[in-house]
């Protein structure tokens, strides 16, 4: 008997890019038993939802939108696994977000690589190709890791996702990112396995507005504050603040001058100016300031 997957996806406001994702899994070369469920977090005009209302009568898979009212990417994360839970017969919940699109082997490299590892949750690796550099790839080698490094691309075993109280993913990180990472230090508090799985790919292009260094210096800025934030709840204390405290005077002091040095250097300046401005999120997330990153949409 075929693994039933539901494919779990969070969209906002770019139909297009979500056009294109539903026509990548329509053809996916698997033997699983797929479904595939869309949470629209815009309650208003509803773009993604109506899209998916068109195409399920035809559609390849089995094809479900929900509403996610409550404006945020953890919360629409939330309702995507509050609705995939209802579903008892499903073993797997793969997690894609809507300007993404995977391989056709996508769900197969995810359900050998579970086979293999045993683990609770895998992340696949994400390619751009973007040659500017302000977007990287994601990826690493194939096998069990300690951590992953976001949601954008996750197998996760519905049996784990079951024995974790609601709400999975933090609403205090609604718009500014890190619901990821927080939610990666819970399951490991309870014991889940991660693996990597780099045969599970997904591909995503760059929006004009991420194609520049402006854009690479506030991505930068933003995970350098939502991870702060994120540490500072796990490990709340003076004794957590005078040690990053420290270690952000250190990049400070050491990404400043090499930032001016290699500042003429397009080639060469990003590294130390994104250490300079992941550090200056970091700062300013002990002092109670917090960066909305996802209240601005790239794509459509």
């Amino acid at each position: 008997m075929s693994e039933r997957v539901i494919v779990a996806i969070p969209t906002f406001r770019r139909p297009k890019n979500l056009a294109r994702l539903l026509e990548a899994l329509a053809a996916l070369d698997s033997g699983a038993e797929i479904a595939v469920l869309v949470a629209d977090n815009d309650a208003e005009a509803r773009e993604g939802f109506e899209l998916c209302a068109r195409l399920a009568p035809s559609y390849r898979w089995p094809l479900k939108a929900v509403i996610a009212p409550e404006r945020g990417i953890a919360q629409v994360r939330n309702v995507l696994v509050a609705e995939a839970l209802k579903d008892e017969k499903a073993s797997f919940i793969a997690m894609v977000d809507d300007d993404e699109w995977p391989d056709p082997h996508w769900i197969n490299a995810f359900l050998k690589a579970q086979r293999q590892t045993g683990a609770d949750v895998l992340q696949g690796s994400i390619l751009f190709g973007d040659k500017s550099g302000a977007t990287p790839d994601i990826r690493r080698v194939s096998g069990p890791v300690a951590m992953l490094q976001g949601a954008g691309n996750l197998f996760l075993a519905r049996a784990r996702l079951a024995r974790t109280a609601p709400p999975w993913f933090d609403p205090a990180f609604a718009l500014t990112g890190g619901e990821d990472r927080d939610f990666f230090l819970r399951l490991a508090r309870e014991g889940a396995r991660f693996a990597w799985c780099d045969e599970a790919r997904a591909y995503g292009d760059v929006p004009e507005s991420r194609a520049n260094l402006g854009w690479a210096l506030k991505r930068a800025y933003s995970i350098g504050n939502s991870d702060m934030r994120v540490l500072l709840k796990h490990r709340p204390g003076a004794a957590t603040r005078a040690m990053e405290a420290a270690k952000i005077l250190g990049a400070l002091l050491l990404s400043l001058p090499l930032a001016v040095i290699l500042s003429p250097s397009p080639n060469h300046r990003l590294r130390p100016l994104a250490k300079l401005c992941r550090a200056a999120g970091k700062l300013t997330a002990m002092m109670g300031w917090r960066y909305n990153e996802y209240a601005v949409v790239h794509g459509e």
